[in-house]
C-alpha cells in the first residue's frame, strides 16, 4: 500500500513540475520519459478495439501486463510486448501485480467492463474503459461513484470528446447560437451484426478460448458461434445493442452541449424481440426536463436504417449517422458519428472559446499525474452520458411502454417489470 501512495505522490508532482505545458499525443511517449516517470498500465482485453487502447497504453507509459481470454489474440500482443507479463483472467492479475501497476485499460465486451473497472478502481488503478461506460444502468452509477470516492483519474473511450470539432459545436450551443432548443434527432447506421435472431446452436468453445471466463458475470450459457469476437453486441446478456455501441459517440455532442441528464420519460418503438437478442431495428423517444439553461426538450434515436425526416434538414442528403439540433433560430446538422464537422443551417457561426485538448489519452495520462480530469471522466461525464444512455434500452425491453423514469433514485416510477435491466444479477464468483 505504501508504494502505491508514494508512486502517485511522484506521478502528481512531476505533472505538476510541467502545468500549463500544451503537449500533443505523442510527446507523453514512453520513450520521452525518465524511467521513474513513467505509468505503469495493464491492458484487460488486447484484440478489436483494446488493441488500439493498448497501443495508446504503451505510447504514454511503460505496459506491464497484458489480459485476454483468447490465448490466439493474447499470443499476438504479446510478441508486441514482450516484457508485458500475460495473464487470462484481470482478477488474478490485479490481484498479483497489484504493487506494480498504477493504471488499467479495460477494452472488453460490455458485460465485464463494471467487473473489471470497479476492480481496479478499488484497489487504487486509474481506469480508461472502452464505451459504453457499462452494461446496466446501476453498474454506470456506481463507477461514476467508485472512481469519486477512490480519487482515482479516469476516462471512457469516447475519442470525439477530444476532438475541437465537438467541443466547438457545443460552445457554440451553449452560447446561443440556435436559439433555444427543444428536439434533438440522433441515428446510426447499426447494427452491423445480426440482431433480432434466435439463439444459435450450441457448439464446443474453441481450444484458445477461456469461456467461463469469457462469459464472466454474465448468465451461464453454452458457447456457440456468434458470440466472440463481434457478435456479443446484439445479446441482451452481454452487449448494449446499437443504441449502447454508437450513442456514446453520436449523442456525445448533444450530450455536452444540452446537459442532456437525468431523463423523465423514455419510449421506444421496436421490431419486436426475444428479450435474448435486442431488436432488429428502434426508435427510441426521450424527454428531458426543463433546466436553468434551457428549456425542456425531446431526443429521438434511431437505428436499423430507420431515419429522421429529411426535411429536418432542408434538402441535404442523410448521412449513415449523425445527429440534428433544431433551435428557435436554426440547425445543426452533424454527419459523423464523433459528433465533428457540423453544418449551421439557418444562422451564421458565432465566435466561442472552448478547451483545447492535448488528445484523448493524453487527457487520461495527465490526469493520472495530477493534471485535470479528463473530460469524458466517469463521474462528472461518462457515467451520466451512459446512463442517459442506457435509459433507452429500459424503453426497449418495455416494448411500447412509457417508462417514466426517477433519475435520483435510478428506478423507474411505473414499470417494475423492467428492473432486471436496471441492475443484472451476476454468477458466482464475479462482483462489482
Amino acid at each position: 500500500m505504501q508504494f502505491r501512495n508514494t508512486r502517485r505522490e511522484f506521478l502528481k508532482t512531476t505533472a505538476l513540475a510541467g502545468a500549463g505545458l500544451l503537449v500533443s499525443e505523442t510527446s507523453w511517449a514512453a520513450e520521452d520519459q525518465a524511467p521513474n516517470d513513467r505509468i505503469n498500465f495493464a491492458a484487460i482485453g488486447v484484440g478489436g478495439k483494446g488493441e488500439s487502447d493498448t497501443a495508446d497504453a504503451a505510447k504514454h507509459g511503460n505496459l506491464v501486463a497484458i489480459c485476454d481470454v483468447d490465448d490466439n489474440i493474447l499470443a499476438k500482443a504479446a510478441q508486441k510486448y514482450p516484457n508485458a507479463k500475460r495473464y487470462n483472467d484481470f482478477r488474478k492479475m490485479l490481484e498479483e501485480m497489484d504493487k506494480s501497476i498504477d493504471a488499467v485499460t479495460v477494452s472488453t465486451p460490455d458485460h465485464t467492463h463494471a467487473p473489471a473497472a470497479a476492480m481496479a478502481m478499488r484497489m487504487g488503478k486509474h481506469c480508461f474503459c472502452q464505451k459504453p461506460l457499462t452494461h446496466t444502468l446501476y453498474e454506470a452509477r456506481r463507477l461514476g461513484e467508485i472512481a469519486r470516492d477512490k480519487k482515482v483519474a479516469t476516462q471512457m473511450g469516447n475519442q470525439g470528446t477530444a476532438t475541437s470539432g465537438l467541443r466547438k459545436s457545443a460552445a457554440m450551443i451553449q452560447a446561443g447560437v440556435l436559439g433555444p432548443v427543444k428536439e434533438v434527432h440522433v441515428w446510426t447506421n447499426r447494427p452491423i451484426w445480426p440482431q433480432g435472431i434466435p439463439r444459435p446452436a450450441a457448439s464446443t468453445p474453441p481450444s484458445n478460448l477461456h469461456w467461463d471466463l469469457w462469459l464472466g458475470p454474465a448468465p451461464e450459457r453454452p458457447y456457440a458461434s456468434g458470440y466472440h469476437t463481434f457478435g456479443w453486441r446484439g445479446w441482451w446478456d452481454f452487449g448494449t445493442g446499437a443504441l449502447g455501441d454508437m450513442a456514446c459517440h453520436i449523442l456525445n455532442m448533444p450530450f455536452m452541449a444540452l446537459d442532456l441528464r437525468d431523463p423523465v420519460s423514455v419510449v421506444a418503438e421496436t421490431s419486436g424481440h426475444n428479450k435474448d437478442s435486442f431488436p432488429a431495428w428502434s426508435i427510441i423517444r426521450y424527454e428531458f426536463p426543463e433546466t436553468a439553461k434551457r428549456p425542456a426538450l425531446s431526443l429521438t434515436w434511431y437505428d436499423g436504417k430507420k431515419r429522421p425526416p429529411a426535411d429536418l434538414v432542408d434538402g441535404r442528403e442523410l448521412s449513415g449517422g449523425g445527429s440534428i439540433i433544431i433551435g428557435e433560430k436554426g440547425k445543426l446538422y452533424t454527419p459523423t458519428d464523433y459528433g465533428d464537422n457540423g453544418t449551421l443551417i439557418g444562422v451564421e457561426p458565432i465566435e466561442v472559446t472552448y478547451p483545447q485538448s492535448p488528445g484523448h489519452f493524453t487527457e487520461f495520462a495527465r490526469a493520472i499525474k495530477g493534471g485535470e480530469p479528463a473530460m469524458s471522466n466517469f463521474p462528472n461525464y461518462a457515467s451520466p452520458l451512459t446512463e442517459t444512455v442506457l435509459l433507452g434500452n429500459l424503453a426497449v425491453w418495455a416494448e411500447g411502454k412509457k417508462v417514466e423514469w426517477d433519475a435520483k433514485k435510478l428506478r423507474t416510477k411505473n414499470a417494475p417489470e423492467v428492473n432486471e435491466v436496471i441492475r443484472a444479477k451476476y454468477r458466482d464468483g464475479w462482483k462489482l
